[in-house]
């Protein structure tokens, strides 16, 4: 093991043992260091690791902190890394989306709120009924983002706001080129809505099935 994993792996298992909790500050560098069996340069790689992916939080002048450990706030590095993501990988991030998509309006159905719906609702009426495609795609992320925002899960939406990335230029492509996909996604959005309004959880997942699943079919006609 390299020695700047090995690092990582001790910092890793204080914070797992309950030795270092969520806020705590870490002890001085060289105190640290000689604890862990250390150098103190394989801590600072290590620290400097652990922080790039918001488990630590290097605050200049003060120390370096334990994060909050949040979900939300360790998924963010989820979109970091997808957004590497080669083109011919983007049917297995449509493939993950609608796997945990649908599954999340589901669950949308028993806790949004009407002040949600009526914010959805007025978003696909400030559209138009010929929105440009920029526009389209714009409110269909934060549509989705709306509902899935919804679930109750903040682990859902974080991973789920991760993955939309890769998927959004997909999404671009397919309003331009597919002659009735504007029309469509208006529909799918709108009956997606309503199966929320209806708290009907089957329903809505049955219709984000359908909405993710034009996208992917169309992509794979066009590989």
């Amino acid at each position: 093991m390299a020695v700047t994993d090995e690092a990582i792996e001790k910092i890793k298992g204080m914070i797992v043992s309950g030795a270092l909790r969520p806020g705590d500050r870490l002890p001085k560098e060289s105190e640290l260091a000689a604890g862990l069996g250390l150098s103190r340069n394989s801590l600072r790689e290590a620290v400097r690791a652990l922080s790039l992916i918001r488990i630590l939080d290097v605050r200049q002048g003060d120390g370096t902190y334990v994060s909050s450990l949040d979900p939300q706030l360790l998924l963010e590095a989820i979109g970091f890394v997808v957004d590497f993501h080669r083109d011919d990988t983007v049917l297995e991030f449509l493939a993950v989306r609608r796997i945990l998509e649908p599954a999340a309006t589901a669950m949308a159905a028993s806790w949004i709120t009407d002040r949600v719906l009526d914010e959805l609702e007025g978003g696909l009426d400030a559209l138009g009924a010929e929105p440009s495609v920029e526009e389209l795609v714009a409110c269909d992320l934060e549509f989705h983002r709306g509902i899935v925002g919804a679930s109750g899960n903040s682990v859902l939406c974080s991973l789920l706001d991760g993955l939309s990335g890769p998927t959004t230029r997909a999404r671009v492509w397919r309003g331009l080129t597919q002659e009735d996909a504007v029309s469509r996604t208006l529909y799918e959005h709108r009956a997606i809505l309503g199966a929320l309004r209806d708290r009907d959880a089957e329903a809505a997942r049955s219709w984000a099935t359908v909405h993710i699943a034009s996208v992917e079919q169309w992509l794979r006609s066009t590989l």
